[in-house]
């Protein structure tokens, strides 16, 4: 069972990708976590890596598949992944169907948690953070009990500038410019299953669990 969670920042797919792999015993693998791992344990991959991270560039296509068939081959992943963050772009789809092609291998499952843009944005200016410890609330799913102020530490909670609604729309505008392309590419290649992510979190899972048959 080899899944891509696809959808738009604020989607709530990497919560997804989160359940489906404790509920299926299957790893979920974030770019961003194999590139840290990699680094870390000094790998030469990693490296190599870090040399375009450094300067603030974007690791290549090639390489970023390469860190990730190098993940996908280890032990944990005999019975399939949950690739969440990868792929982005239509050349990163078709480099990492290439070489899953190379070793006989394939996708099962494109899952693009649908969510309209005005809900986006309602759901992520929502959301409050603490500077202190870190905790987040949300002013209408999960209120902290004191309006603005942190249950944990007491501190003042905040609306971080990744949160606020300019920024936002500009990041949906680079998925719909980039990503939601996937769409397409996975739908041509029969392995897209849409769900309808405005539901509950509880609701959303149940939809995928039904599309991967369990």
């Amino acid at each position: 069972m080899k899944i891509i969670m696809l959808g738009a920042p604020g989607a709530g797919k990497g919560t997804q990708a989160k359940m489906i792999a404790d509920q299926y015993g299957v790893p979920h693998i974030s770019t961003g976590d194999i590139f840290r791992a990699n680094i870390k344990n000094g790998t030469q991959l990693g490296m190599e890596a870090k040399k375009y991270m450094d300067q603030g560039l974007l690791v290549p296509d090639e390489l970023t598949v390469k860190i990730l068939l190098d993940r996908v081959a280890q032990a944990d992943c005999k019975n399939g992944y949950v690739l969440d963050g990868f792929p982005r772009t239509i050349p990163q789809a078709e480099v990492l169907d290439k070489a899953l092609g190379e070793l006989g291998d394939k996708i099962d499952y494109a899952i693009d948690v649908d969510v309209p843009d005005e809900n986006i944005v309602k759901r992520m200016s929502g959301r409050r953070a603490c500077p202190a410890c870190g905790a987040t609330f949300h002013t209408e799913h999960v209120p902290p009990k004191q309006e603005g102020i942190c249950d944990r530490c007491g501190k003042e909670l905040v609306l971080r500038d990744d949160d606020k609604p300019e920024t936002v729309q500009n990041r949906l505008k680079v998925y719909h410019d980039q990503t939601q392309p996937l769409i397409e590419f996975y739908s041509g290649k029969g392995v897209l299953k849409t769900v309808d992510g405005t539901k509950s979190m509880q609701e959303v899972f149940d939809s995928i669990a039904a599309v991967l048959g369990a």
